[in-house]
């Protein structure tokens, strides 16, 4: 058993033993159910049931039970069981859910229970931003919030994910420089604009008329040029697949050139050359990276499309076609594709993204919905583009101002009731496809940007939260099941801060006792 398994397993043992306890008598009648029956037909082989939310109760004591021994994640750092329940989302349902009945030749559709989630984007009922219920809530995370670490000015919401009631309020219309909670405003934003199964392609066009090779940059940010590609588009295989389709046409040797006009405006973002961010290329490789990491702040090349144009020439040279050096140009409509790879799902990306928090992934995701929405591929049209989507989906958007997709830009303003509102959207049922906003969020103590942080806190595996940290801005974004089983939405923003680190462990420790008060 791993160390951090270990650590989880201590924290949720009484929790165990009390979730056991409140759960075996609805297991007992699940199982009763689901046991074939007069009148009632059994599963056949092959074919699997995917229950609602009723059993949500007994399905958490299994699966924390489970992660405590197992541990809870796949190989990407993700809740199977969450991923699971997403896609079963997207199949067919009982005859309750959607009309449509029982499967033909199947069993019989298992029948629904009422609503465990209430929506709370577009036309479903807002947050309640009435009065915080009288409850134990403000008592103790008022005097936390008044910490001297979290500066002059601090911001906070609770949410209530079952009933969309706000539990807490402190200045949660305020807007505040939200740093990297930003890029949730980002995730939510991408995925209702493009779909969580949209893939981004980079390509190799050939020109008719004069020979020349493009490649064609798709905006991919994930595209990789590493041998081991860990399931990322690949500029060898793209190379690879290229080279074959020229020496079919009996071309060994041809003029190489990039296309990155896909995306138009500045490249580089307001805060200048930084370790954080890459210059915003349509046609990139490994973000630009200089040292082979895949996340984290590191020195990038000048010019990721020309570095990118040059590695794949090297790749082409191996598999047998030569090139001219590459330059800059523009495929024409006339040119004929080649070859293409494509990145994997933007549920996919957008995970990644909020789990290192990479910046580089943020930006393109931006401008993606920019060009999913009508406007320019640009940090400006990407802001627009943000604002527009979530103003659509009902959102509390009043003094909010998008600038980048990353957070980077200071100038950004978000609200702690659009965090909790962004979170709340993506937990509703009804769309699944925003559930990877909460299946990225890192998890403390195990995945991502927390992946250090809650392991002594009793609440590592309890809470998922987006980070954000900026001179003098803390933030922290996210979910947490408190000590009664309740699945609450969080946001914390402060400002004013003098030392990052004592802030941090704040906003920490206001995180880890709103999962143990069981006071909502």
């Amino acid at each position: 058993m791993g160390p951090r398994v270990k650590r989880l397993t201590d924290a949720l043992r009484p929790s165990l033993a009390h979730a056991a306890a409140v759960v075996k008598p609805r297991l007992a009648r699940l199982t009763d159910a689901g046991r074939p029956g007069p009148g009632r037909s059994g599963p056949r082989p092959g074919r699997t049931w995917y229950f609602t939310a009723s059993a949500a109760t007994a399905g958490l004591a299994l699966a924390v039970g489970a992660a405590a021994v197992a541990g809870p994640f796949d190989g990407a750092g993700q809740r199977t069981a969450e991923r699971d329940r997403a896609v079963a989302l997207t199949l067919a349902r009982g005859a309750d859910h959607d009309g449509a009945g029982a499967v033909a030749d199947g069993p019989d559709a298992v029948p629904s229970a009422p609503p465990v989630l209430r929506g709370l984007g577009g036309a479903a009922e807002p947050v309640n931003s009435g009065k915080v219920p009288p409850s134990g809530i403000a008592g103790v995370l008022d005097p936390l919030l008044a910490d001297s670490a979290l500066g002059s000015g601090q911001a906070a919401a609770v949410v209530d994910v079952a009933t969309g009631t706000r539990l807490y309020g402190a200045h949660a219309g305020q807007a505040f420089t939200p740093a990297s909670t930003t890029k949730i405003a980002t995730a939510v934003a991408a995925l209702s604009a493009l779909g969580p199964d949209h893939r981004l392609t980079t390509r190799t066009a050939f020109e008719p008329d004069t020979g020349e090779l493009v490649l064609v940059g798709g905006g991919d940010p994930t595209l990789t040029a590493h041998k081991a590609s860990g399931g990322w588009a690949s500029l060898r295989t793209l190379a690879a697949d290229t080279a074959a389709a020229l020496k079919k046409r009996g071309v060994k040797k041809t003029k190489l050139s990039y296309d990155t006009t896909l995306y138009s405006g500045p490249a580089l973002h307001p805060i200048g050359v930084n370790d954080n961010l890459s210059v915003v290329s349509a046609l990139t490789a490994d973000e630009g990276r200089t040292d082979g990491s895949s996340s984290g702040p590191v020195a990038r090349v000048a010019d990721p499309a020309a570095e990118a144009a040059r590695s794949f020439a090297g790749f082409l040279k191996d598999a047998g076609v030569t090139t001219t050096p590459p330059g800059p140009s523009k495929a024409t409509a006339r040119a004929a594709t080649l070859a293409t790879v494509s990145s994997p799902p933007m549920s996919d990306v957008v995970e990644r993204m909020l789990t290192n928090s990479d910046n580089d992934i943020a930006e393109a995701l931006a401008r993606q919905t920019a060009l999913a929405s009508g406007q320019p591929g640009s940090f400006a049209g990407g802001a627009k583009a943000i604002g527009a989507r979530l103003t659509k989906l009902g959102l509390p958007m009043r003094g909010t101002s998008f600038h980048d997709g990353s957070g980077l830009n200071r100038d950004d303003r978000l609200t702690a009731d659009l965090l909790t509102s962004l979170l709340a959207t993506a937990a509703d049922p009804s769309r699944p496809g925003l559930r990877p906003v909460l299946t990225g969020l890192p998890v403390g103590g195990f995945t991502g940007t927390l992946a250090e942080r809650y392991a002594d806190g009793g609440a590592a595996g309890l809470i998922r939260a987006k980070t954000g940290t900026l001179t003098g801005v803390n933030s922290l974004a996210g979910t947490v099941v408190t000590k009664d089983g309740r699945l609450l939405t969080f946001a914390f923003l402060a400002s004013g801060t003098t030392d990052p680190q004592s802030a941090q462990s704040a906003l920490d420790h206001t995180a880890t006792t709103l999962a143990a008060c069981g006071c909502g």
